[in-house]
């Protein structure tokens, strides 16, 4: 991104995130944000997505491991700077020192609040990073949509994490962004289902899709059509990413070292999708980032009307408790006389 880019990014997105997410620090819990949920079927490279984007390391491995809500808060530091973090949940509130630290911090949370094991919790851990190498992003993670138990995992988890799912995504307010790898039928998706069943029209839904380097040979040109929006009709549309995978990880290949890798990749394997913008994860980072200001001008007016009867019906109750308070102290000054 160029420094005009960001220049006015940082005029125009960044005032506009900040004002939802200081009205979301405050808990007003009834009060309908904009925010962008990001969802997926299990090992669909959801995870990986949140680390490219975030450049931090994030809960890896078989099963859930995504067991709390998980909003990954990203503020870009102009001129440089220093990595910082914070986590918070549930009265919590810690400085995290090191990029590398945020995996472990995480997985403590989620211990936390939904015990150590593989249950879920309703509970939100929210994650907060600053750095010069984030964009201007505020996410909400939830967990992987499951199928089948595991041990030690109630029976009905899967309709657990549906319901939990649902909360998020069926308000209007939020953009849905549906992460599917390119190895599975996409119109089996579940987590796709569930996007079209709060959203028939696609209009506030995003695909994204994943693990394109794990295709059948032959199939890329199924990709292709799924991305330019033939196979599933999305408003939004489709995107497409490459991320890290065991290999890499394995092989100890940094998230910021792993860019030029992606690039490369998709100026040889899907050049078409790289030159139209519709692919890697800076792009994906810049379409989210707008994506998301666009969604708080369309709900500004909304949300203010909201704040507003919100206000009005909290003065009231003031009022009311302070003449309750009145009644009381006539009450006592009364019966001192008797």
């Amino acid at each position: 991104m160029t420094n005009t880019l960001y220049e006015h990014y940082d005029i125009k997105v960044r005032p506009k995130i900040d004002l939802i997410d200081s009205v979301r620090s405050q808990g007003v819990q009834d009060l309908a944000l904009p925010a962008i949920a990001v969802i997926g079927d299990q090992s669909s490279g959801k995870s990986s997505v949140l680390e490219a984007l975030s450049g931090v390391a994030l809960p890896r491995g078989s099963g859930i491991v995504t067991r709390c809500p998980l909003e990954l808060k990203m503020s870009r530091k102009k001129n440089g700077g220093e990595w910082s973090g914070k986590i918070k949940y549930k009265g919590h509130e810690e400085e995290i020192e090191y990029p590398a630290d945020v995996e472990k911090k995480i997985r403590e949370a989620q211990n936390h609040l939904a015990g150590n094991g593989v249950n879920i919790s309703e509970d939100l851990i929210t994650l907060e990073i600053a750095s010069p190498n984030v964009p201007d992003l505020t996410l909400i993670d939830l967990p992987g949509i499951t199928r089948v138990p595991v041990q030690g995992q109630r029976e009905d988890i899967g309709e657990i994490i549906k319901k939990l799912i649902w909360t998020y995504i069926k308000k209007k307010e939020t953009i849905n962004l549906v992460v599917v790898p390119c190895t599975v039928d996409i119109a089996t998706t579940e987590a796709l289902k569930m996007a079209q069943e709060v959203d028939p029209d696609g209009e506030r839904t995003l695909g994204v899709l994943t693990k394109p380097d794990l295709v059948d040979k032959g199939t890329e040109e199924t990709v292709v059509k799924i991305v330019h929006n033939e196979v599933i009709q999305l408003k939004k549309g489709f995107m497409i990413v490459r991320c890290r995978g065991q290999k890499e990880i394995t092989e100890n290949k940094s998230l910021s070292d792993f860019k030029k890798t992606e690039n490369k990749y998709f100026k040889n394997h899907y050049q078409p999708l790289y030159e139209e913008g519709l692919a890697t994860v800076p792009k994906l980072a810049e379409r989210l980032t707008l994506e998301l200001v666009h969604h708080i001008d369309n709900y500004l007016p909304e949300l203010r009307k909201q704040i507003e009867e919100k206000l009005a019906q909290t003065q009231v109750e003031l009022k009311k408790c302070a003449l309750d308070r009145r009644l009381i102290q006539d009450g006592e000054m009364t019966f001192s006389l008797l």
